[in-house]
C-alpha cells in the first residue's frame, strides 16, 4: 500500500479515516501554513437538527502564516465541554455511545498545548476502538508535492460536495436519519457510536 499525507484534523470525517485505514502510513503536515474553516480545528457531527460544527478555538493572533504546528490551543473559552454536551444529546442513544465516551471525554479534557497533539491523540484513540493499527508519523518540513505517496492534504474540507468520489455514501443506521436522512461523511465519531466494531469493515 502507497503512504499517505494528510493535513492535521480534528475529529476527522469518515472518509478521512478511509484512507487512514488503506495505506502502511499516514504523515501529518505539520508544516503547512494553517488554514481556517477546515478540518485541522473542526469537526460536524449529526446533531437533532442536522449537521453541525463543534469546533476548537486557537489563540487569536496565531492565524496569520503561522505554522500548523506552532498553533495554540485557547482555553479560555469552554471549548471542551460544549463539545461534550453536543455529543450527548447527538449520540446518547445511540449503540455504542456509552462504551466509547468515556476514554474520549479522559483525551478532550486533557490540557494540550498545541492543536496538533490533540488532533493525533484523539486520531490514535478511534482508530485503536475501531480496530485499525496505522503507523503515524509526522512531516519533518513543508514539500509542495509528494511522490509516491497519496496527498490529500488540501482536499478534504467541510466544503466539499458530499456527492464526489471518494466519499462513502452507503447508508449506514443514524440516529436521527428518520428527521434528516442519510448523511453521508459525518465526523468518525458518528461511524463509531452508531456501528462500533463493524466500523472496520466500514472503511475496508
Amino acid at each position: 500500500m502507497e503512504k499517505l499525507v494528510l493535513s492535521t484534523a480534528y475529529f476527522p470525517p469518515v472518509s478521512y479515516f478511509s484512507l487512514i485505514a488503506n495505506h502502511s502510513e499516514t504523515f501529518f503536515e505539520i508544516y503547512e501554513n494553517y488554514i481556517k474553516q477546515t478540518y485541522r480545528n473542526r469537526c460536524i457531527i449529526y446533531s437533532a437538527n442536522g449537521r453541525l460544527q463543534l469546533s476548537v478555538p486557537v489563540i487569536r493572533g496565531s492565524f496569520h502564516k503561522v505554522q500548523v504546528k506552532d498553533l495554540k490551543i485557547d482555553y479560555s473559552k469552554q471549548w471542551q465541554r460544549m463539545h461534550l454536551r453536543a455529543l450527548n444529546a447527538a449520540y446518547r442513544s445511540s449503540a455504542f455511545y456509552e462504551y466509547y465516551i468515556d476514554d474520549i471525554t479522559d483525551v478532550i479534557n486533557r490540557h494540550f498545548d498545541y492543536l496538533v497533539d490533540l488532533n493525533q491523540e484523539l486520531i490514535q484513540l478511534v482508530s485503536g476502538m475501531i480496530g485499525i493499527e496505522p503507523v503515524l508519523k509526522r512531516s519533518l518540513s513543508f514539500i509542495p508535492e509528494y511522490e509516491g505517496y497519496t496527498d490529500r492534504r488540501y482536499d478534504l474540507t467541510p466544503k466539499r460536495s458530499q456527492s464526489e468520489p471518494g466519499i462513502r455514501s452507503e447508508p449506514y443506521f443514524q440516529v436521527f436519519s428518520a428527521r434528516h436522512g442519510f448523511l453521508p461523511d459525518m465526523s468518525i465519531l458518528d461511524l463509531l457510536f452508531n456501528m462500533g466494531p463493524e466500523s472496520y469493515l466500514y472503511l475496508k
